[in-house]
């Protein structure tokens, strides 16, 4: 990487250990606790400043979670995979470094690299691919873009976190070949091939044995056979045990103090249960990570030379366009014709659904909405706009029209600080107060502001989170009691839904006061030093027949109909995992009758993993966005209009949940078997015979693309195209390996390479693609290794898992 040294530098590890020699045993473990919600102590007697981490993976929220404190949101994982660019990729890390260090902090807690292995999984807008290779390589730029800016990584979750049910306790069951074959395969090419400075264990059990003490995948896969260096972290809250902690390869348990390391690891070594050489091996990696990020005294800085500074607005666009997947596109709806009028419908057009819920959030400093975006880009008088369908049907967060601020009380109603509140959800963790505020004043906290509606009506008001609350409205008291779990969840407040509790008839553009004061009580066995609640808001709620026609009126009116729909939060987010794959509210319904008014209908699917679509076949096209990031509306321009083609190509196969091979996240008895083995994603609709709607690596362009060679030497494929379209664009050459002779027990062809061209219309380029030797290997479980697959092959070139253009045979 361009500005870094040796992941080994000499003087790197002398000063690790003369720091090592320094620290007396109580300090070593002090060390590996932590201090707080996201943060290690200082050890000044050595030469340590504080290491800071952050979770991302789309932006770097920093150490306070709260819209006081904006981030450069980027596009969901999901869509930066479905660039198929590493490194495009890379260009995503350096830019979070940029905001690492903007915000002070050392290491980023991502990326995620955990497959899709069943449609259902509710945090799959955080991962990459249901593909392993896939996924690695694009892990491997972003975690390269990242550090190459100074910044570490933490490669995440170590490993078969591939659903949200029962996290803390499954135990799932997964043989080794498919381990290897797929889940650790992503974890392995990062580590190889970018080097990452971190790792982070899950909460899950793998075959009996969690991860925060396992062993055997910590210590002689991933450190031994890997030879990976770094910090092992445990997922917030995961570490359990202190002895197998530490002796299954844990470096740190977070968050801190109060952790199975700290006094608990240093009285295990004084009682005999643990070797000091065993922590001392843990602080060594500890301490590394610090000289590589810059802290300790009489190392020096793993990158010296920082990159060029990002536009940051600018990046984010261009990766939410490149990630833009046009799965239909018939009679070329799209582009936009030049002059025409648009009728652009959904709620989430008004108010963009940019990223997932959960660890992952950011708070943007703005956001484009398809509304803004299509407004600025459009002539005046050629665009309107109806709601349609909402497909929020519950209560959101406080937030449009509303002005607010937090004050803090202390037991007498003394205002002890006040702190912003852009928003109404507080979540302020560990010692993120306002200043002068501690927790052991904090008494009680108000949100307390001023609301201007939108809309005249009936409005409903809500409360998300535990303990005593007081909700006024326009100086009406209509809430004075205690909120209770509604299940046993230590994350319910966080993930768990608002309740209503006001309804109020309001003016539209009247400002009214708004209040909601709540006690705070933070229960000795919360695992987590968080306080958090929300104001909820819902506007008034009109006939949904009513909307769907006034929607339906605006698309006959229009040459072009163009209908965001969406998932929500209560859908996709960190927590728990989807019931089913349709969209949520009258969406549906609403495309439906919209796509019988108008036969020039363009759906853009706003969600970050798939969902179903009973009406495309009706619709001229289907554009995909993703959680597009805070320059969505305006990348869905570029798009639309044409300026830019989009340029995405599906890293998921998408399809109906009743035909998908793997659907099952929920354990039984604790238990959830990948009995499925190695086939996952397009493997498993190949060796069930079925079709899905779009297939893995799909994607339509604004050109045409004809495949006119192959040859190959040796493991080194070389393919000629031709742009015979009409218009310059880029093309994602796929490469997929088949072996000749049927085995029942290997997936008829798999991912081997890929690589993107961008030509001029008319023009002809080459590319080469080395195949990996790993695609060759299948891992044979009699002898714990690796072997190579001898015999003949067919390199299958093409557009897509199912549009293979070109083909080869060679013999290995």
């Amino acid at each position: 990487m361009t500005g870094t040294r040796t992941s080994t530098s000499p003087d790197i590890e002398e000063a690790v250990e003369a720091a090592l020699g320094k620290l007396d045993l109580d300090a070593k473990t002090r060390l590996l606790a932590g201090q707080d919600m996201w943060s290690l102590p200082a050890l000044p007697e050595i030469g340590l400043e504080s290491l800071v981490m952050s979770d991302g993976p789309i932006g770097v929220r920093g150490v306070r979670w709260t819209a006081g404190d904006p981030s450069v949101a980027l596009p969901s994982p999901t869509a930066l995979a479905a660039t198929w660019d590493p490194a495009l990729a890379r260009r995503a890390g350096t830019l979070l470094a940029q905001e690492a260090r903007r915000k002070g902090v050392h290491v980023l807690l991502a990326p995620t690299v955990n497959l899709h292995r069943s449609p259902l999984g509710g945090r799959h807008f955080e991962a990459y691919s249901e593909d392993p290779f896939l996924t690695g390589e694009i892990g491997t730029g972003y975690v390269q873009g990242v550090q190459s800016g100074g910044v570490g990584t933490t490669v995440k979750h170590f490993v078969a976190n591939d659903a949200e049910t029962d996290r803390f306790t499954v135990n799932n069951l997964v043989g080794e070949r498919v381990l290897r074959e797929l889940y650790l395969a992503p974890f392995e090419a990062i580590v190889e091939n970018a080097h990452p400075w971190g790792i982070m264990t899950a909460y899950n059990t793998v075959n009996g044995t969690t991860m925060t003490e396992h062993h055997y995948l910590v210590n002689e896969i991933l450190r031994g056979e890997w030879g990976f260096d770094g910090v092992n972290v445990s997922d917030w809250t995961a570490a359990r045990d202190t002895v197998g902690g530490i002796e299954g390869g844990l470096d740190l348990a977070m968050p801190g103090p109060d952790t199975v390391y700290g006094e608990a690891l240093a009285q295990a070594v004084r009682d005999g249960g643990v070797e000091e050489s065993t922590v001392d091996k843990a602080v060594r990696n500890v301490l590394r990570l610090a000289a590589r990020v810059g802290i300790l005294e009489g190392a020096t800085a793993a990158v010296t030379d920082l990159p060029e500074t990002v536009d940051g607005e600018e990046l984010v666009r261009e990766i939410a366009r490149r990630a833009f997947v046009l799965a239909r596109n018939e009679d070329r709806a799209l582009p936009l014709p030049p002059e025409s009028t648009v009728a652009l419908i959904g709620a989430a057009a008004r108010d963009a659904r940019v990223l997932g819920g959960g660890s992952a959030v950011v708070f943007p400093a703005r956001v484009v909405s398809p509304l803004d975006g299509l407004t600025a880009a459009l002539p005046d008088g050629s665009l309107s706009y109806a709601v349609g369908a909402d497909p929020t049907t519950e209560l959101a967060v406080a937030d449009k029209g509303f002005e607010l601020r937090a004050v803090c009380r202390d037991a007498d109603g003394t205002v002890i600080g006040t702190g912003s509140a852009p928003n109404g959800h507080i979540q302020w963790m560990g010692s993120d107060l306002p200043e002068g505020v501690t927790h052991d004043r904090l008494h009680s906290i108000e949100l307390t502001g001023t609301f201007t509606p939108r809309e005249a009506g009936r409005h409903t008001f809500g409360i998300k989170g535990l303990g005593a609350f007081v909700l006024r409205v326009d100086g009406t008291t209509y809430y004075d009691e205690v909120q209770h779990p509604a299940k046993d969840d230590p994350f319910i407040t966080f993930f768990g839904a608002p309740e209503p509790r006001a309804q109020v008839d309001l003016v539209a553009d009247r400002p009214v006061a708004v209040s909601l004061t709540h006690v705070v009580r933070l229960p000795e066995d919360l695992p987590l030093r968080v306080i958090t609640f929300t104001l909820a808001h819902q506007g008034p709620q009109r006939d949904p027949d009513e909307l769907i026609a006034e929607a339906v009126a605006a698309a006959r009116a229009a040459d072009t109909a163009v209908v965001v729909v969406a998932t929500t939060e209560r859908v996709e987010s960190e927590g728990f995992d989807r019931k089913d794959l349709r969209l949520p509210g009258r969406q549906d319904d609403l495309v439906h009758a919209v796509a019988a008014a108008n036969p020039r209908t363009v759906v853009v699917v706003n969600s970050g993993s798939p969902v179903e679509m009973p009406w495309r076949d009706e619709v001229a096209a289907v554009l995909l966005s993703w959680f597009p990031g805070q320059e969505g509306g305006a990348a869905l321009a570029d798009v639309l209009t044409g300026a830019y083609e989009p340029g995405g190509r599906l890293p998921t196969t998408w399809g109906a949940l009743a035909d998908a091979p793997v659907t099952k996240v929920v354990p039984v008895d604790g238990e959830l078997p990948y009995s499925e083995g190695v086939f996952i994603g397009y493997t498993a609709w190949e060796k069930a015979g079925r079709t899905p709607v779009y297939p893995f690596g799909h994607g339509l362009g604004y050109t045409d693309w004809t495949y006119e060679s192959v040859e190959v030497h040796g493991t080194t494929v070389k393919v000629r195209v031709r742009n015979s379209g009409e218009r310059a664009g880029r093309e994602v050459v796929q490469i997929y390996l088949a072996p000749t002779e049927s085995d029942p027990g290997r997936p008829a062809r798999r991912l081997a390479g890929f690589t993107g061209v961008t030509t001029a219309p008319g023009e002809t380029a080459e590319v080469t693609v080395q195949l990996p030797r790993r695609a060759f290997e299948i891992w044979d479980e009699t002898r714990g290794a690796w072997s190579f697959v001898k015999g003949s092959y067919e390199i299958q070139v093409g557009r897509s898992i199912t549009d293979r253009r070109l083909t080869a045979t060679i013999n290995v």
